[in-house]
Formats: structure tokens, sequence, C-alpha cells
């Protein structure tokens, strides 16, 4: 089964471009909510008060069932749209982001108003910090100490994070991995150990991986 891949705003940004001495700010905000979205753009047209333009695109819900763009007196389709585009492509959900321009005296056209949109908002994401949200099941791994070295040399090969350690009479790792992943580790696992390690899997649930860190998602 192939993974729907979902993106979202772990930590927003402002990036901002210039385009023949008109300037565009971009911020980028994790929200859930129409209201959210909503506040947030009034306070960035109170924060940009003295603006020309204060555009702005949002996705919310699963499969972005929200969306909402508006140009907000640039010519129709130059700015809005064009934002919504690249949340769309960069997979995004949850997320708002507000392109505030402060004319430069030179008009850019249409296509020029479109490709400053639209790079102004991927400053704002590269200003972000954006995580991939997956779906995957905790895997709890008991064993000797003996298998412990080979444990952790498998897990760094694999990219798979540790994300808890348990030191008893045996130690007890716990990692997160990915579902069409599964099958496999567990193979591999056993293989390793030669069938020592006591593995156990709880169900599948959404989560993303920050730091080194899991971070769940509910359902």
């Amino acid at each position: 089964m192939e993974e729907k891949k979902t993106r979202f705003v772990y930590e927003g940004g402002i990036g901002e471009i210039e385009e023949k001495k008109s300037r565009f700010i971009a911020a980028v905000q994790s929200v859930h909510s129409e209201e959210e979205a909503l506040a947030f753009l009034a306070a960035k047209k109170k924060e940009y008060y003295d603006a020309r333009h204060n555009c702005h695109a949002f996705v919310i819900g699963e499969g972005n069932r929200i969306q909402r763009c508006s140009d907000d007196g640039e010519p129709s389709g130059t700015a809005g749209r064009p934002m919504l585009e690249i949340l769309l492509h960069e997979h995004l959900e949850d997320t708002i982001v507000v392109v505030t321009r402060y004319f430069g005296g030179t008009l850019l056209g249409t296509g020029g108003l479109v490709r400053a949109y639209q790079a102004a908002v991927q400053a704002g994401l590269a200003a972000s910090r954006i995580a991939e949200r997956r779906f995957g099941r905790e895997l709890s791994v008991e064993a000797s100490y003996t298998d412990l070295d080979r444990l952790q040399r498998y897990a760094a090969k694999q990219q798979l994070t540790i994300h808890d350690s348990i030191y008893a009479e045996n130690v007890t790792l716990r990692l997160m991995i990915p579902e069409e992943s599964v099958q496999t580790v567990l193979m591999e696992l056993t293989d390793l150990t030669e069938g020592r390690a006591k593995l156990s899997c709880k169900e599948t649930e959404a989560y993303a991986e920050i730091d080194g860190k899991i971070i769940r998602f509910s359902s």
C-alpha cells in the first residue's frame, strides 16, 4: 500500500523577497480551523496596516477539505490561487500563508505577479520548519545486553530512531517503524538476534519525527 505523503508546519516562519522594488513578506503558520486562519490573517493585516495588499491562502483538514485564497486587490488569479497551488504542491495540511506586498512603483504584469507571490511563499516555507506526517507502528524490542550493540548498529544503519531505552534485567528498546517497513524489520531483527529478542508491535498510528523525538497525532 502506497503511503500518502502529508506535511505540516512545525514552526512557522517569515520570508521576504524583493521584485522591482516591491517587497513581498510571507508569513507561514500552522492553523487547525478556519477561525484560526482568519484570526492570523487579521493579525497580519493589523501588523502591516500600511501595505497595499495582504494576500492569503490556507488549507485545513484531512485531505485539505477546506481551501481558501484571496488576491486582496491584486489582478484576479495573480496572487491567492498561485499561493494556494504552492501549499498543495508541497503536500501541506493545516497551513496558512499571508503575503504582504509593499508596492515599489513598478508594475510587474500578471506573470510577474504570479512568480513573485509564489517565490514569496517558497521563501516563507524555507524560513519555517516543515515535518512529514507518516503512519507506523511502535516496536518494542526486549533483548539481552549481549545483543544491544548489534541492535543499536542495525537501527543506525536503517535510520530508525530509538526513542526510548529501558535498562533492567534485559534491555528494551522502543522504535517507531514506518508501516511499509514493519514486516521487513521484524524478520531482520529476528534473524539478527537468532530469535532471542522479544518483539511486540502496537497498532498503526500517525506520527512525525522531529529532532529525534516522536510526535503522535490523535485519530
